[in-house]
């Protein structure tokens, strides 16, 4: 979902986010953020994007696919670090609602979203794939979320923002990277095996199977060394 991706950059190279606040939070389900008043104006940004709930491609696009039955889509799988869905035809592609993606609320129009996002926290949320575009995840910090406020109270502000940054902006503060295993590498892969049959000797049973947001993603956060010379 570039054009939503590049929104929200832009968002926060404007300093939209300060001030604000997450202001909902639903228990299992998700906790949201931004402009609650939907009063403050962007300068650059868009406060309405055109809905960008799958991706179209001509030919079938390969991912790295989890063979098994699925409720929600002819087929299930990986695709560049993200846990994604599919038609039969592979065709139409699109980022499944796992715990701590990253995503777009909107209103009954499916073009209103722009400014107001949410994280998954709790369960997967898949009915929800498809009528929201998801342009992101979480990679580090998801216990910020689950310990955010559950409700407004007088004693405090309610979950507020102090800033959104784009990591690439601020180098000069905070160098430090991300590494993602490649999710059509064979490391990847012998994991998915791994995990659909569990060889421990604690395991009695043996599924054969996995779901696609029971399959995490090995994510880690690395400080490159700085070349002073």
């Amino acid at each position: 979902a570039p054009i939503h991706a590049n929104n929200m950059r832009q968002l926060a190279k404007e300093g939209f986010y300060q001030g604000l606040s997450m202001y909902r939070f639903v228990e299992g389900f998700v906790a949201q953020g931004g402009d609650a008043s939907e009063s403050k104006p962007v300068k650059n940004a868009k406060k309405g994007l055109p809905a960008e709930f799958y991706l179209r491609t001509e030919t079938p696009l390969a991912i790295t696919e989890l063979k098994g039955p699925d409720g929600y889509a002819a087929k299930t799988g990986f695709l560049n670090g993200f846990a994604v869905a599919q038609n039969q035809s592979q065709t139409e592609t699109w980022q499944v609602h796992c715990p701590g993606i990253f995503a777009m609320a909107r209103g009954n129009d499916i073009n209103s979203g722009g400014t107001e996002f949410y994280v998954t926290i709790g369960n997967s949320q898949r009915y929800l794939d498809r009528n929201i575009t998801v342009f992101g995840r979480v990679l580090e910090g998801m216990e910020h979320f689950n310990l955010l406020q559950r409700k407004a109270t007088d004693s405090q502000a309610f979950n507020p923002i102090t800033d959104m940054q784009v990591l690439a902006d601020i180098k000069d503060t905070d160098n430090s990277e991300f590494r993602v295993m490649k999710t059509d590498s064979n490391a990847f892969k012998a994991l998915i095996e791994a995990r659909k049959n569990r060889v421990e000797a604690w395991f009695v049973e043996s599924p054969d199977y996995i779901d696609v947001c029971a399959m995490p993603i090995p994510t880690e956060r690395i400080m490159p060394t700085r070349n002073n010379t």
